[in-house]
């Protein structure tokens, strides 16, 4: 399907009644996603993840596993339902594991954690994931539950996520990959245990592990020094992605800039996909990349303009309006990290493309050969694209720094 005909086609090629069982899907994998309140970005096809985290969370028969980075929940709001049903997993004798970065703990509301440690089977770990790698974070938003059914996507454990964000994910049904992501949860609920009696935790990869690429769906995952055995590494995964797109790649971001930001506010330079990117415009791959108004900051600002100078690269910055309820700190804005090849590859994944995400934290990216997939996500970037929260990114013009905490 050609990518200027997907605003056309998509509502004659996915719509369905608002009464019907809104779900699209291919073997192993159900897309997911939250359209902000208040946009013209609903997806009538697409379940949300109020709906699908409820209904994951009311078939857990045995146990349930959740790393993510932060918490924070909100009386009154839709994703009460989702804390609501864990609450009865629990409550039913699902044993809940629970594990948040310790730098999220800052971003975390302390009342949620007390509600959830109060959750009866519920076992809440606090891992300082920068211990393994320096100066990485648990960024990784996931879930399994009785090791048959994942969820893996941009959605943090954030009332915000489920309702004023745009977000995609994946519930996945695709026993390997299920087993894959069990797999790197137990491993880190063990590390975070060594960690906390002043252990060490022994790197499980002395080389980079590369993925099959021959497979029709694959987990990547990173930091690579601490995947489990078989899981391909991110940071070069992206880079092999891009190297063999022959016409097209449309990306999706929260951010997108190659620096790093380390101790003391210096900012190291990180090429890998920075380079992987100019490569594929440079041989005629035409390059259209979505990023949010969070990504104006500097010096990422200055790197988006060199990058758009380039022939076969387009950028648009996407600005979602204002809630009519008021200022919403750390919302109303696009956190989305999906890919799209020629039509015919799809990525979804947690990972903003920058340093310290593929190479120092705890990150997924799901990797899909499937047209149906690619073709369906590339509507969904094509939606926005051609919205009126999506402009051209003018390299001529000084842009103010985002507003991301408070009203300013």
């Amino acid at each position: 399907m050609r990518p200027l005909l997907l605003s056309i086609l998509v509502p004659a090629l996915f719509a369905v009644s608002s009464t019907a069982h809104a779900e699209f899907s291919i073997p192993g994998f159900e897309l997911v996603q939250t359209s902000p309140a208040e946009t013209v970005l609903r997806n009538p096809d697409l379940r949300d993840p109020v709906t699908v985290w409820s209904e994951m969370f009311d078939s857990a028969q045995k146990e349930i596993v959740i790393g993510q980075f932060y918490a924070v929940t909100k009386p009154g709001t839709a994703f009460e339902k989702v804390v609501e049903r864990l609450a009865a997993a629990g409550a039913r004798g699902v044993k809940i594991r629970f594990l948040i970065d310790q730098k999220g703990v800052g971003l975390s509301e302390a009342s949620t954690l007390e509600r959830l440690k109060a959750i009866p089977n519920l076992e809440l770990r606090v891992m300082d994931f920068s211990k393994l790698t320096g100066s990485g974070i648990i960024h990784a938003k996931y879930l399994v539950v009785d090791g048959k059914q994942a969820f893996i996507g941009s959605q943090n454990f954030d009332w915000r996520s489920f309702e004023h964000i745009h977000e995609t994910g994946l519930r996945i049904t695709d026993t390997k990959m299920v087993s894959e992501v069990l797999a790197v949860f137990n491993q880190d609920w063990r590390a975070q245990g060594l960690l906390a009696k002043g252990g060490k935790v022994p790197e499980v990869n002395k080389k980079v592990v590369a993925a099959d690429y021959r497979q029709d769906a694959y987990l990547l995952a990173s930091p690579n020094k601490y995947n489990t055995r078989g899981v391909g590494d991110s940071e070069s995964g992206l880079p092999a992605l891009l190297a063999n797109a022959k016409t097209e790649v449309r990306v999706q971001l929260l951010d997108y800039a190659p620096i790093s930001y380390g101790p003391n506010g210096t900012r190291p330079y990180y090429a890998v996909i920075d380079n992987a990117v100019r490569a594929a415009a440079n041989r005629g791959v035409k390059v259209k990349l979505m990023v949010s108004n969070w990504n104006l900051e500097m010096p990422a600002q200055a790197y988006l303009k060199s990058l758009a100078v380039l022939p076969n690269v387009e950028i648009r910055v996407v600005t979602l309006p204002m809630s009519s309820s008021g200022f919403i700190p750390f919302a109303r804005v696009i956190h989305s990290k999906t890919m799209v090849i020629d039509n015919q590859v799809a990525w979804v994944g947690t990972s903003n493309w920058s340093g310290g995400y593929m190479d120092a934290s705890r990150n997924f990216e799901v990797v899909m050969r499937n047209e149906k997939m690619a073709e369906r996500l590339a509507a969904t970037q094509e939606q926005i694209w051609t919205s009126p929260y999506a402009q051209p990114l003018n390299i001529s013009k000084q842009y103010p720094k985002p507003v991301k905490g408070k009203a300013e």
